[in-house]
């Protein structure tokens, strides 16, 4: 891509009513912009992060065998209450058409996905199977001022299993702290996060949470000194037994973090709801077990800008970053070298505009790519490239490979 043909520009500064470093930076370096409060466009290079993240996803989730399918983010009021959810969910956001029906812009998909599921999965040859999509979700924040980390607009990962039994349940949900972990790591925040242990409400003694240890974080949460594991602060209390070691000390360190994704089991809540059954090999009809399985794609991009940035802008992961490399051309032979990287499969951000160096170099460390090479009269009269990292910030050079 050339960044003169770029419709978006970089800012100096950052939106003065914004006050969420993560929102800041992508839109100075022309990511996402913003419309309103907790609302945000994603601009061309939000959306090949956004894709890089969803790449990642996909080919996790591909590993258990997850199928992805798309629902509506408009959802009947009926099934809402079928679930006793529309009046009990304070952030529900509820529109009315023109003849008085009423609706709900989904915060979540239980209500959607159930009675999907349910036209296919009957037997017990039809389970068990899971599903995953990319959607908006709508909730009524009242206090969005966080940036991506928390909207009222949002893009999400959300995926439902379906089982025969809590016993088959089990190892698949145990398999997803795997698979999570991974995604995770992939997305370059593996060293930070942690697995949470966190209440499981009306469905199961724990949940469990995927928080990224940052002072950045709106969460807070304790971690045991005899194991390393985490607890969330809704169930922590003083000199509690860690659930994972069971070490009665009560030693735990306090740290912050950002909730990036989240598991749990539904158990039979919604399949109930729905009377979603199965036929077992004998013919009777039994329960249909469910999981759930979240991550916000927005807001763990917000995650990676607040945790990974420095004073100077964004540090992309490898994986996750819109371009390879960022070349600076500071002379008209820079573009063949553009053209020789392009071929070779790389994807190359080639800054081509006429404007000063300093001012090419201040945005290539704002908007955080990887790489960066930088071609001059000065490296071409000496048959040399140079390439920054911009992670360590350390300078090579290396002989032409034109």
């Amino acid at each position: 891509m050339l960044l003169s043909k770029l419709f978006t520009k970089t800012l100096r500064e950052g939106p003065k009513d914004e006050v969420a470093k993560n929102a800041s930076l992508l839109v100075r370096a022309g990511y996402v912009d913003k419309l309103a409060a907790g609302i945000y466009s994603y601009l061309p290079l939000g959306i090949l992060v956004v894709s890089n993240l969803q790449k990642i996803v996909r080919e996790e989730l591909g590993k258990v065998g997850a199928q992805e399918i798309f629902m509506p983010a408009l959802q009947p009021k009926e099934n809402w209450l079928k679930t006793g959810r529309w009046e009990t969910m304070d952030n529900l956001y509820k529109v009315t058409d023109s003849e008085g029906r009423e609706f709900a812009l989904g915060p979540t998909h239980e209500e959607v996905v159930v009675p999907l599921v349910q036209k296919f999965a009957s037997s017990y040859r039809d389970l068990p199977l899971s599903v995953y999509q990319f959607q908006s979700k709508f909730r009524m924040e009242l206090r969005s001022k966080s940036g991506l980390l928390r909207g009222r607009e949002f893009l999400m990962k959300d995926m439902y299993s379906f089982h025969k039994s809590e016993d088959e349940m089990r190892p698949f949900y145990e398999k997803m702290k795997e698979v999570y972990s991974q995604i995770f790591k992939r997305a370059g925040l593996g060293e930070i996060t942690r697995i949470t242990f966190a209440s499981g409400g009306a469905f199961s003694e724990f949940s469990h949470e995927f928080q990224a240890e940052t002072p950045a974080g709106e969460d807070t949460i304790y971690i045991c000194e005899s194991c390393d594991q985490a607890v969330n602060r809704e169930i922590f209390k003083e000199k509690m037994k860690c659930p994972a070691c069971k070490s009665d000390s009560g030693a735990y360190r306090e740290a912050k973090a950002i909730e990036v994704g989240n598991i749990f089991e539904l158990k039979t809540k919604f399949s109930d709801a729905f009377g979603m059954t199965y036929k077992d090999e004998t013919g009777i009809e039994q329960p249909v077990i469910m999981g759930c399985y979240g991550i916000g794609i927005g807001r763990l991009m917000g995650t990676i800008v607040e945790a990974l940035s420095d004073e100077k802008g964004i540090i992309w992961p490898e994986e996750v970053s819109p371009f390879d490399i960022h070349l600076v051309g500071l002379t008209a032979g820079a573009k063949v070298f553009y053209e020789y990287y392009t071929k070779k499969g790389m994807r190359v951000l080639y800054d081509d505009r006429d404007v000063s160096a300093g001012e090419k170099f201040a945005d290539a460390e704002l908007m955080g790519i990887p790489k960066r090479l930088v071609i001059s009269g000065k490296t071409l009269k000496e048959e040399k490239i140079e390439w920054k990292d911009r992670t360590t910030g350390t300078i090579t050079y290396e002989k032409s490979p034109l």
